[in-house]
């Protein structure tokens, strides 16, 4: 039969006028208090009756726009027997949308888990990176709004699969257009078994013109599907772009999804490439359904069957078979209805189940999870140990001169008791080259240290921070590993400096160096010395002398005053003052002049101990030091990145600990 579309009707007419068994829907229609209820247009009636006012609070007009009510939210939702256009009961002031309440599952944790992963990683992973996340959260958010007791069910094929027939199998009536014009189904078209749907096709953009109603008849009636919203997709390899580009956006929204196959393009590629491998996470909101089965001879629907089955799991899909969750696939023709009946069962099932919203959003946060999984998780247990840190304070007390400290203040310790308990011809000496004779020790302490060894202290610093972020972000995915050696870098950015301030408080013994000028050891114009024990261009800061040291004065000015005394006596006797006799004198002078160098032998024996534990000290103190400015400025800031990618890392588990695909 030849026949005109009608856009805004969605039904085929003559040119003469309707067919005679559609006429008879219309007056069946009719037949009810006079109102028109073939489900295609407003029924004009509501308007003037104060019930349709009190029944859904506005009106709606053909254009379908957001906030419109459906034509079928004038149906009462609890009665399912109630014939598709009868107006609620004028008691029943019950809501016509039950929007999601607190669930008890998973779902909520994971979402919000997802959302403080989101939250924590924006100021390290890029907007791309976290876009998909942030759909994920977008749409379950505007999912759970909406309607919980309906499902909404998208059928998708080919071209010329049988999809539109399957549709109209379902629904029971003649909805979507069939033909062998391609592409037929160039929109969307939903038929909602129940009133409240209203927001849910708001959210898919199908146009009011293309919402629809059941036939009054079983499939109407049939209670396992009250609260299925059935829609028929366009051809998904349509060579209009705009068709593939509707089914991608229905696709990402819909509750479920049945696949229509046939015989002739159940492998193809752009079907098994850019959908059903992508969706293999979705398995449990899945339908395959192998159509035209009609067409196969013998036990060729049986094979193909398999081979569909076959090529699903090389998919990575995961079938529902004996009992276990899965996608569900089965072999039918819409054409003859063989097969339909099963199907219809299968799917009133699963909207009675009431899960399937659910089911989709927790696959689409397991797709997202897995999208994240190379940002978020690392190969082994990166961190920073002790051994990395021990290694790093070793590298600085080496470039701050820590051990050069140490034996620098040993020898000052010993220089400076040997001024206390040495001869006074020693002394003199030492005093003599303390005038800044040419190559004096304290000449040379003030001699500014050389470039070379400025050069090498900054790169010591620098290799220490580089060989501590390597140890830090070894492992750690490439967005965490560069904000740890980021943060290290960005904290040693004056280190030098700072190490170069600590070895001049620890050469002046705690206080402020003496004089002016100078370089330190890494170069800084400070006035300050290298951690050599001194000051540069200023005195040594002197080590506290010993206990003992009055006692070894005393012995030492005994020794001395012998030698004067004996050397006294053996002048007088040479000029003749006193009597002869050089017996007594030079003993008495040998004695203070053995004593003196034994004594001070003595003394230097005795200082030995307590050098070293001085020095050592202060190479401890300068560890010590060095340490905690490294510590402040590059181990901190790592340890803060390090905790905050353990934070994330554990929402991330958070999002994947009740994974229902194994993603």
């Amino acid at each position: 039969m030849t026949a005109v579309t009608d856009e805004d009707q969605g039904n085929s007419t003559t040119e003469t006028g309707e067919p005679k068994e559609k006429e008879k829907e219309k007056e069946e229609a009719r037949s009810k208090d006079g109102r028109w209820d073939d489900g295609l247009i407003a029924r004009r009636a509501a308007a003037a009756d104060p019930r349709g006012d009190s029944g859904t609070g506005h009106s709606r007009t053909d254009g379908g726009s957001t906030g419109s009510a459906d034509p079928s939210d004038l149906t009462d939702p609890s009665d399912p027997s109630a014939p598709a256009g009868s107006p609620p009961d004028e008691d029943d002031v019950r809501p016509q949308v039950e929007a999601y309440g607190p669930s008890g599952g998973p779902l909520p944790t994971r979402l919000d888990a997802l959302r403080e992963l989101v939250g924590l990683s924006r100021a390290r992973l890029d907007r791309d990176t976290l876009a998909e996340a942030g759909r994920v959260l977008d749409e379950a958010a505007a999912r759970q709004r909406l309607s919980s007791r309906h499902t909404v069910v998208a059928i998708a094929g080919a071209t010329g699969s049988g999809k539109s027939t399957l549709f109209n199998a379902l629904a029971g009536t003649q909805i979507s257009d069939t033909g062998l014009r391609r592409p037929t189904t160039s929109q969307p078209i939903a038929c909602s078994w129940t009133d409240g749907a209203a927001g849910l096709l708001d959210r898919l953009a199908i146009p009011g013109r293309l919402r629809r109603r059941p036939h009054p008849g079983p499939a109407a009636f049939d209670e396992a599907l009250q609260g299925l919203v059935l829609v028929d997709l366009p051809d998904h390899d349509s060579a209009a772009t705009a068709h593939r580009d509707q089914v991608d956006r229905v696709l990402a929204l819909v509750d479920a999804v049945i696949w229509v196959v046939d015989p002739e393009k159940y492998a193809d590629a752009a079907l098994h490439e850019r959908y059903l491998r992508p969706l293999a996470g979705h398995a449990e909101v899945t339908f395959v359904v192998l159509n035209q089965i009609d067409r196969l001879p013998g036990e060729a629907a049986d094979l193909v069957l398999d081979d569909l089955r076959r090529l699903l799991d090389e998919d990575g899909m995961a079938l529902g078979e004996h009992g276990e969750p899965g996608a569900t696939v089965m072999s039918l023709s819409a054409l003859t209805g063989d097969g339909v009946p099963e199907l219809r069962e299968m799917v009133g099932r699963f909207v009675q189940d009431r899960t399937a919203a659910t089911r989709r959003l927790s696959a689409d946060v397991d797709a997202a999870a897995a999208r994240l999984r190379p940002v978020y998780v690392a190969e082994g247990r990166p961190g920073l140990g002790e051994r990395a840190r021990e290694e790093f304070t070793d590298r600085l007390a080496e470039a701050v001169g820590a051990a050069a400290a140490g034996q620098a203040a040993e020898r000052e310790w010993r220089r400076n008791a040997g001024r206390a308990c040495g001869t006074p011809w020693l002394r003199l000496w030492r005093w003599y080259e303390s005038r800044g004779l040419p190559g004096s020790l304290d000449r040379m302490g003030q001699a500014l240290a050389p470039p070379e060894e400025e050069s090498t202290a900054r790169q010591r610093v620098e290799q220490a921070v580089r060989t501590v972020a390597d140890d830090a972000s070894a492992g750690l995915p490439a967005p965490w590993a560069q904000a740890v050696r980021e943060a290290a870098f960005n904290g040693a950015k004056g280190l030098p400096e700072a190490l170069d301030d600590l070895a001049a408080k620890a050469a002046a013994g705690g206080g402020s160096a003496k004089g002016s000028g100078g370089s330190g050891r890494f170069g800084t114009a400070s006035g300050r010395g290298p951690a050599t024990g001194v000051a540069l261009g200023g005195r040594p800061a002197k080590p506290p002398r010993p206990k003992w040291w009055p006692a070894a004065v005393l012995a030492q000015v005994s020794m001395t005053l012998l030698q004067v005394f004996g050397g006294l006596w053996l002048l007088g006797q040479i000029v003749g003052v006193l009597e002869p006799g050089l017996v007594v004198p030079a003993l008495i002078m040998l004695a203070g002049v053995v004593g003196g160098p034994l004594v001070e032998w003595s003394c230097a024996a005795a200082i030995r101990g307590p050098a070293r534990r001085y020095g050592q000290d202060a190479e401890r103190r300068l560890r010590e030091a060095a340490a905690g400015c490294g510590r402040a400025r590059v181990l901190d800031p790592v340890s803060a990145e390090l905790a905050r990618y353990r934070e994330v890392r554990e929402r991330y588990v958070a999002v994947t600990e009740f994974s229902t695909t194994g993603q």
